[in-house]
């Protein structure tokens, strides 16, 4: 049996640029991308924190140290530059991998500068 399982997100990053002239996708500062595992042309998920849009595209290689993140293409109809947004990729794992299974989770401060990295989300409380 296999379990689809969140493998890397990106919590609360700011839209940086919305390029509707563009081939399509999402740009993503590429130091982002080695931290989080998520890798180029990977299908992503992304979920605007701010209008409630829900969207699928790919992931592309922004400029590194650039705090890019770049809605293209006909997304970016769907967020709009200082949109908060998360983004998630998703990956299938089998029973035995889900033995030693960590998401790779990156959490963003305001100007998305990195606040912290984590494998676990903490429990939620009632």
């Amino acid at each position: 049996m296999h379990a689809i399982m969140l493998k890397a997100k990106l919590h609360r990053a700011e839209v940086t640029h919305a390029v509707l002239d563009y081939e399509g996708s999402c740009a993503i500062d590429g130091e982002w991308l080695d931290l989080s595992g998520i890798r180029e042309y990977e299908q992503i998920q992304i979920y605007n924190v701010d209008n409630g849009e829900r969207f699928t595209t790919y992931a592309i290689r922004g400029e590194e140290g650039s705090r890019m993140i770049s809605v293209n293409g006909a997304a970016a109809h769907k967020a709009k530059v200082g949109d908060r947004v998360i983004i998630c990729a998703y990956a299938h794992y089998s029973e035995a991998e889900l033995v030693n299974f960590k998401p790779r989770m990156l959490y963003m401060a305001p100007g998305n500068e990195l606040s912290r990295a984590s494998n676990a989300i903490p429990v939620q409380l009632a």
